[in-house]
């Protein structure tokens, strides 16, 4: 076949295909003259290298996109992490951002629901409801989802150790609302191991958390194949200080080990690797972060076709969702955080995200006010509708630069992934410290350089004004709290108790008898039993991890 009928073998299967079922947009695309915008642009010559490295959208290795049309066909889903004080407060909040145009969920909880505690554990004073949304039972969930309709919107969940008690309190509300699991869509997060390395809110050691996981997988493969079961996150290695080649190789890396885990428990490849998704930063060097994201792309695909043999392209694709990067957020002159959030956003738009959440001005100082969720989100709007690069396909493809760039980071996580093997693996790494001490020394470094002047942080290190205006700030009444605590203690008292302790002893039967935890956790949750409770069962079996020894 000759490489001019291989581009003509793409438009008569892949494109054709997609456009079927996803038809454009718009019958046309043109610039503001009328100048028409070609759907992808190809070099005159298509060479072999050419089909090797960037190839077609849609098509192995997915370089340049992961879907025949992109955003001609529909945007990225535009979504908002939000969450705060009581499930009643976030909901308002959700239906206001619904209204204002977002397209899908994204929950935030408080620190206790992270790190599997209730309000009334004494361990949770003073952080109830502080940076997301305090969720104790399904009571605080029919709450949380008051009003919104679970069989069309899609909801990305940012929990981690506790993810399998949240998904079934989420089903369970579906149910509730007449939507059975198999019409669910959306995300849990429920990438532990980089909790263990960059962010912290693990519960169980990383064993027993890595059969968790794929229980999860399992159960909804049958039960809810259109969720995605895992969010593998290199967000939160970038926020801890990593480079964009580390991201990279460290989030692949966890991705690989969850591949193998679930290998290794009997799952069968091409039914749960389609709904992996992944999750990345995107920080402020825009020619980088679009090649971090290509880079990522190719590399996944060549992993799972090589490694682990599959040639189903639905395996291949590393679907991702973006976060535009805290960490670069400055509580100096706020403004200028919305250009930052800008330029990131673009970055993640034009390396083909599926999803997508800009960070608001304020959050250097807070949790983001009303106001500013609206500017963020219509950031978003602005580049889909005015900005012009969603009408065509991977447009820095072909850049001197970009391909450069994309080869030099996907090599620099093939080289760090190799180590890690050569290692015994990242749980090893995790034990033996190998992944938080390269993080760590790459934070060192870009700190050194900030305080050095040698890298500018505009408005931190150079370019300071006084300022007088206060910003005006979201705070969470304290109040909030002993009205969590009451509304928990009232659920406890007025629950069926005895069906709850059936729940539980049955939960914990399960856990050391090694069969599947889902059903039994979902039986507690239907009973009222709580996120602090099932999760104490589950320390009972599993212990707790004490983190790293210094």
């Amino acid at each position: 076949m000759t490489l001019q009928n291989k581009l003509k073998s793409w438009q008569e299967n892949e494109l054709k295909n997609s456009l079927d079922r996803f038809p454009e947009r718009r019958e046309q695309f043109a610039t503001h003259g009328g100048r028409p915008v070609n759907r992808l642009a190809v070099p005159e010559h298509i060479d072999q290298k050419y089909l090797d490295e960037l190839a077609f959208p849609g098509r192995f290795p997915f370089t340049r996109g992961v879907q025949p049309t992109m955003y001609r066909g529909r945007f990225w889903t535009m979504r908002q992490y939000a969450g705060f004080s009581t499930a009643a407060a976030s909901n308002e909040r959700y239906r206001y951002l619904l209204a204002q145009g977002q397209t899908g969920l994204s929950i935030a909880f408080d620190l206790p629901t992270q790190i599997g505690y209730d309000s009334d554990d004494s361990i949770s004073l003073g952080e109830v409801g502080k940076v997301g949304v305090a969720i104790d039972t399904l009571a605080d969930m029919e709450v949380l989802f008051d009003q919104i309709p679970l069989d069309t919107i899609s909801t990305s969940m940012t929990i981690n150790s506790p993810a399998m008690v949240l998904l079934a309190m989420y089903v369970a509300v579906a149910e509730k609302q007449g939507v059975t699991a198999d019409k669910l869509r959306g995300t849990i997060q429920n990438d532990i191991l980089k909790e263990y390395v960059a962010r912290g809110t693990y519960i169980f050691p990383p064993r027993p958390s890595l059969r968790l996981i794929t229980n999860i997988f399992q159960w909804c493969a049958e039960q809810a194949p259109l969720f995605n079961t895992i969010s593998i996150s290199g967000y939160h290695i970038r926020e801890a200080g990593s480079t964009a080649g580390q991201e990279v190789a460290f989030t692949l890396a966890n991705g690989l080990t969850y591949v193998q885990t679930a290998l290794d428990a009997g799952l069968e490849l091409d039914v749960f690797a389609r709904r992996l998704a992944f999750f990345f930063n995107a920080s402020s060097n825009l020619l980088e972060e679009v090649a971090k994201f290509r880079a990522a792309r190719r590399l996944w695909a060549r992993i799972m076709k090589e490694r682990f043999g599959t040639t189903d392209a639905r395996s291949q694709m590393l679907r991702f969702h973006t976060q535009t990067a805290g960490n670069t957020l400055t509580a100096q002159q706020v403004d200028n955080n919305i250009v930052r959030v800008t330029i990131q956003a673009l970055a993640a738009v034009l390396g083909g995200t599926q999803s997508l959440h800009t960070n608001s001005r304020d959050e250097a100082l807070s949790l983001p006010t009303e106001d500013s969720v609206r500017t963020a989100l219509r950031t978003q709007q602005i580049i889909a509708h005015e900005s012009g690069v969603a009408d065509t396909i991977d447009p820095l493809a072909g850049s001197y630069f970009i391909e450069q760039l994309t080869d030099t980071i996907e090599q620099e996580a093939v080289e760090l992934i190799n180590r890690i093997d050569e290692a015994g693996g990242v749980v090893s790494c995790i034990e033996n410290g190998f992944i938080a001490s390269q993080i760590e020394d790459a934070a060192y470094q870009y700190q050194q350089e900030v305080e050095k002047g040698e890298r500018v942080i505009v408005g931190v290190n150079d370019f300071q004004v006084e300022e007088e205006d206060a910003v005006p700030v979201m705070r969470v009444d304290p109040q909030v709290e002993d009205e969590q605590v009451a509304r928990l203690q009232g659920i406890k008292r007025d629950r069926d108790q005895t069906r709850v302790e059936q729940a539980l002893a049955d939960l914990e039967r399960a856990a050391r008898e090694d069969r599947n935890l889902m059903e039994p956790v979902l039986t507690a949750v239907r009973a009222y039993g709580s996120l602090g409770e099932i999760c104490n069962v589950l320390r009972g079996v599993f212990g707790e991890y004490r983190g790293r020894q210094w």
